[in-house]
């Protein structure tokens, strides 16, 4: 049995990000995965990674919940809105927070290379924007994409990193959004 984690990174619970990352998760419990869907929102947990590495923090239970969850994943979904090009500070802060030395990477002694310590699960990447695809492409250069996909999953071993974008958000109707919600759901139904 597949287990699938599903990371909700809007701050608004209510939101058509939180019905998508829902939509998934039924989709994908009803096609026998292990799915659990998390609401960064209902963490309680400092966003800001205070000393760096340097001195790391102690992780706060509901992080030390996630770390498990996230080790326990074969798939890992994050479902957020794309805002000022990239993520919510709620995902942002979640992932300084969580994808720790030692826990998601770790860097080799005396050696710019590192070891990748998620390697084995996939993830998919869904996001909401007003930006048309071909400007957030070839204008902004798709920086929240780009982050997610290569500069953290990848960087960690997380891979294949698959990207599903819905657009634009602001001028679309329920039809449209109608039609996204059975495209998160097939995307869970193939536990994708």
């Amino acid at each position: 049995m597949k287990n699938i984690l599903v990371i909700q990174a809007h701050p608004d619970k209510e939101s058509f990000v939180s019905e998508l990352a829902q939509r998934y998760a039924q989709a994908a419990m009803t096609a026998g995965a292990d799915c659990h869907l998390v609401h960064l929102a209902d963490l309680t947990f400092d966003l800001s990674l205070k000393n760096g590495y340097k001195q790391p923090a102690e992780l706060e239970p509901d992080l030390v919940t996630m770390q498990e969850k996230i080790s326990l994943a074969d798939h890992l979904v994050f479902v957020y809105p794309t805002w000022w090009g990239t993520y919510p500070a709620l995902l942002k802060g979640f992932i300084d927070r969580v994808f720790l030395p030692g826990f998601a990477f770790k860097y080799r002694k005396d050696s710019l290379f590192w070891d990748k310590l998620l390697k084995g699960k996939s993830a998919r990447l869904i996001t909401t924007m007003d930006t048309p695809g071909w400007y957030y492409k070839l204008i902004y250069r798709s920086p929240g994409h780009n982050s997610l996909k290569h500069s953290i999953l990848e960087f960690c071993g997380v891979k294949p990193v698959k990207i599903t974008s819905f657009r634009p958000i602001k001028t679309s109707n329920l039809n449209q959004r109608e039609k996204w919600l059975r495209e998160v759901e097939n995307l869970g139904k193939r536990l994708e």
